[in-house]
């Protein structure tokens, strides 16, 4: 008995060959990867997580002094992440490279389905199907008058209802509405990369710097006379608009009503008067400059957003050299003004030492049992409440804030008889002599101070015109229905009528299609009546 067996495929021997993508086909299905909305979501949501190590550690563009100290206080994560850009996120390389690929995915997501939607818009309706009662929405009725009549009827209850409509055949009409819909979502996706757009243009030349000008003073707009500046990649400082602006008067207004209904010493109101210079030569104009009220000054916008109080400190040596003699911001710590600052005179103290004073100004001074403190934030009666320190002002040459001093490398000087650490008490005109021969300090008196903040984004107008179109685009894809309504009309069995079949159907989910086929009969009976 022999056993049949299936003849012997002559591709097993020879293999089956699997196609190849190729060099061509590898790229366009990247490409396509790539340009898939699902990648362009995913883009988004990685660049918001990206964007959260700027958020939780400090931007050495926005404070090189506490990013300085971070990193020294955690000696092994610190190097390793600066060398991550964890510090410069914005402008670190893997961060541009989410960026980029973001703004190329939703450009490539974008244009073709562009493309494919005009199309759709300058295409007519499909044909109606022939069984109008298999559509999820659909009514009959019986109506007078003869077909011709009735189509011409529904045509124009159709029209009314802002659908558009065409006719394959002489008993049947096609219409369609709701390509704003779509058209909104393609806005919105469309405005999206122009906030890219804008805000990548703003990044590359935009630029944002912050001074403090004491009352009396002058600030010039360069690059050395900022306080803090943070320039744009793109941006050459040396470019700058030479525009000028003294402070010549800060008010501050506060809350003294205290049978009101405002709280005790609140602020009401903060108002900067400056005389502004475009350029140099030009006629000086008297500009004002308020929280909510900014300066524009052709080469950036300048925000009023802090102020405070400077003490004019003297120091002199032991042989009455004068050491110092400024100006000095304190920064104000809670909404009494109770201010922290420092005085750091390099050219002070002994042979290779240095002197620092750190402590507190006080606008309104009492000393009682709880300490100096202010009772209220104007300067009623101010003063000074200091420790002096002899050693080295900047140990190891890092940065540090002028508002504070650093101690690592300095002691605190003790009283006269040397019992106790030196406390100063300071009121406006007081002279106290230190210790040892040091030389003393004066408190000449008190000016104010506004913190002034220049920014010029060059492409915020792209950005804004860009979210308000994303709005409307939003807003469009939200509450517009992409629906279709065909209506196919047959003579009746009673002469002299006409049945009319009407059916829905709608793009998504729509509860709502019923009761538009309602709403085109009853327009579609009282034409007829």
């Amino acid at each position: 008995m022999s056993l049949s067996t299936q003849p012997a495929d002559p591709r097993r021997d020879e293999g089956i060959a699997q196609p190849k993508l190729g060099t061509l086909g590898l790229l366009r299905f990247a490409w396509r990867q790539l340009t898939s909305m699902r990648t362009a979501l995913f883009l988004l949501l990685l660049l918001a997580v990206a964007a959260l190590p700027g958020s939780i550690f400090p931007q050495r563009s926005i404070d090189a002094v506490r990013t300085t100290d971070w990193i020294a206080r955690h000696e092994s994560a610190g190097p390793i992440l600066d060398r991550l850009g964890f510090f410069e996120v914005y402008a670190s390389p893997w961060f541009a490279a989410i960026y980029l690929l973001l703004l190329v995915s939703l450009v490539g997501c974008v244009l073709p389905r562009s493309k494919v939607h005009w199309r759709a818009m300058r295409s007519q309706p499909p044909r109606a199907p022939k069984r109008l009662e298999r559509l999820a929405a659909h009514e009959s009725v019986t109506l007078d008058g003869s077909p011709d009549a009735v189509l011409a009827d529904v045509r124009a209850a159709l029209t009314s209802r802002r659908f558009r409509t065409h006719s394959h055949d002489d008993s049947t009409v096609s219409a369609e509405k709701g390509y704003l819909k779509e058209t909104g979502n393609l806005f919105f996706h469309l405005a999206l990369i122009g906030v890219i757009l804008g805000m990548a243009w703003g990044h590359l030349m935009g630029w944002k710097g912050d001074v403090i000008i004491p009352v009396g003073q002058t600030f010039a707009n360069t690059a050395a006379r900022f306080d803090t500046l943070s320039p744009g990649p793109l941006v050459d400082t040396a470019n700058f608009e030479p525009f000028a602006m003294k402070l010549t008067r800060f008010d501050a207004v506060f809350e003294t009503d205290v049978k009101g209904q405002g709280q005790f010493g609140s602020p009401r109101d903060f108002t900067a008067y400056v005389d502004f210079t475009k350029e140099p030569g030009a006629k000086v104009e008297k500009k004002v400059i308020r929280v909510n009220g900014p300066l524009e000054t052709g080469g950036g916008t300048a925000f009023l957003l802090g102020n405070g109080y400077a003490p004019r400190l003297t120091v002199k040596d032991a042989d009455g050299k004068v050491t110092y003699s400024e100006v000095t911001p304190f920064l104000a710590q809670d909404n009494l003004y109770t201010s922290v600052g420092a005085v750091k005179v390099a050219g002070a103290g002994p042979v290779g030492k240095q002197l620092g004073f750190a402590g507190l100004f006080l606008p309104t001074a009492v000393l009682d049992e709880q300490g100096p403190r202010s009772v209220f934030p104007d300067a009623l009666e101010p003063a000074l409440a200091l420790s002096a320190f002899e050693g080295t002002l900047f140990p190891g040459g890092r940065p540090q804030s002028v508002y504070s001093l650093d101690t690592a490398e300095m002691t605190q000087l003790k009283n006269k008889e040397g019992t106790d650490l030196l406390r100063i008490w300071l009121t406006p005109g007081q002279t106290y002599t230190l210790p040892g021969g040091q030389g003393s300090i004066t408190f000449d008196g008190v000016e104010r101070f506004a913190g002034i903040s220049i920014r010029s984004d060059p492409g915020k107008e792209v950005t804004l015109v860009s979210a308000l179109v994303a709005l409307l685009g939003l807003l469009l894809s939200l509450t517009i229905r992409r629906r279709r309504v065909f209506v196919r009309v047959a003579p009746a069995d009673d002469e002299g009528r006409t049945v009319v079949s009407i059916g829905g159907l709608a793009k998504d989910d729509d509860e709502g299609m019923g009761e538009q086929l309602e709403d085109i009969l009853t327009r579609l009976k009282e034409r007829r009546t």
